[in-house]
C-alpha cells in the first residue's frame, strides 16, 4: 500500500492500479489511454474505463448513465 503523503511520486497507472487494488473503492475511473501533454485537444483521444470487483459491469454501466445526465443537465 502507498504512504498517503508520498503520492505525487507515483505515475497516473500506479496510482489508478492502487485505487482499484482498494477493498473500499467503488465506482469508475475513466482515464485518458494515453499521458495528456496539454489541456488542448489535437485530434481523437481514447479513453479507458477501468472498474475493479467491487462493482459488476451493469452497475458500473448504470453509474455512468447517471453522471451522464448529471453532467448534461444545466
Amino acid at each position: 500500500m502507498m504512504p498517503p503523503g508520498d503520492l505525487e511520486f507515483y505515475s497516473s497507472d500506479e496510482l489508478v492500479e492502487e485505487l482499484l487494488r482498494r477493498t473500499t473503492f467503488q465506482g469508475v475511473i475513466v482515464h485518458s489511454r494515453d499521458e495528456a501533454k496539454s489541456r488542448d485537444w489535437i485530434g481523437e483521444r481514447i479513453f479507458n474505463v477501468r472498474l475493479n470487483a467491487n462493482l459488476e459491469p451493469g452497475e458500473a454501466a448504470r453509474l455512468l448513465d447517471v453522471v451522464s445526465q448529471y453532467i448534461a443537465s444545466p
